[in-house]
């Protein structure tokens, strides 16, 4: 549990655990450091538990798949998730309910009739990542956004970052280049990588990049050539509509791709799940279909 996930209490999180300890043998870890989640996932995986639950954002989430895969081959301990963030991209992607009351119920009844299923994954540079990443524009943004980690996150903070890192990039624009197996090499500006759709969440709307990916796909690319004002804004259009069939002259989209190489001719902003990793001059993406057992 992250005590500091957005929307988790003290009084919630006591509900919550005493739910779930009611049907299975239960240890609560609060997580106190960045890491945390991982080490004790890691650490769950190898003494052999059967489900580990990750109850915070999708920051949490991220720390506590990564742990479960640590080893290779990966020990086989299952993923639960009760959100307690503000996006909860990939439990809403899994159509497990925003509210963690109502998560905590559909979870036991999955942990109640075995039900579980196996999922996606995106793998880069060494960093498991459950529903995208991203370098360039989308990684300023989230750099943008851990600057202000004093103020509640929402909507309104993401789009002023985003629009303050289009406007004065931080890193300016390198080049960057994407090569796929058998293509010729493109040169783009920035580059979203999707584990499914929607890639993220703006508020309550779902934000489409690559809608004919899944959990049961390989990975989305989405990668704009330019980032001029008329490219940015048809696209973000397009984003936000209910299909998101995203087409444009200035835009390389692949919705079911293997593995793929990014590189940058200077270093760039590297994201995954939402969490700034670092900078990055070269990333390579690569598909892990069901690599992770999810019980919901």
């Amino acid at each position: 549990m992250n005590p500091q996930a957005t929307s988790t209490t003290p009084g919630g999180r006591d509900v919550l655990a005493h739910a779930l300890a009611s049907q299975v043998k239960l240890e609560v870890v609060e997580t106190g450091y960045r890491g945390h989640a991982l080490a004790v996932a890691k650490a769950s995986a190898r003494e052999g538990i059967d489900l580990v639950v990750a109850h915070g954002g999708d920051g949490t989430v991220n720390e506590v798949v990564n742990g479960l895969l640590a080893d290779s081959p990966p020990v086989g301990s299952m993923l639960g998730v009760v959100p307690g963030g503000s996006a909860n991209v990939f439990a809403r992607a899994l159509d497990i309910p925003r509210d963690p009351v109502e998560a905590t119920h559909q979870l036991l009844n999955a942990i109640e009739t075995g039900r579980s299923r196996r999922v996606g994954l995106g793998l880069a540079d060494g960093h498991w990542f459950t529903f995208n990443a991203g370098l360039g524009w989308d990684a300023d943004v989230v750099a943008g956004v851990a600057k202000r980690r004093g103020k509640q996150t929402s909507p309104s903070l993401y789009l002023r970052a985003a629009v303050a890192c289009h406007l004065r990039p931080p890193l300016g624009r390198p080049a960057m280049t994407v090569r796929l197996p058998g293509e010729d090499p493109v040169e783009v500006r920035t580059a979203f990588v999707s584990n499914t759709d929607p890639w993220s969440y703006l508020g309550t709307k779902p934000v489409h990049l690559n809608n004919g990916c899944s959990f049961d796909s390989g990975l989305g690319l989405f990668a704009l050539k330019g980032l001029g004002l008329p490219t940015v804004f048809r696209h973000v259009r397009q984003a936000l509509t209910t299909n998101g069939n995203q087409r444009g002259k200035r835009l390389l989209r692949h919705d079911d791709v293997p593995t793929f190489c990014i590189e940058a001719s200077e270093p760039v902003n590297f994201q995954v799940d939402g969490d700034l990793v670092g900078q990055r001059t070269r990333v390579e993406f690569t598909s892990a279909p069901g690599a992770l057992s999810v019980m919901c």
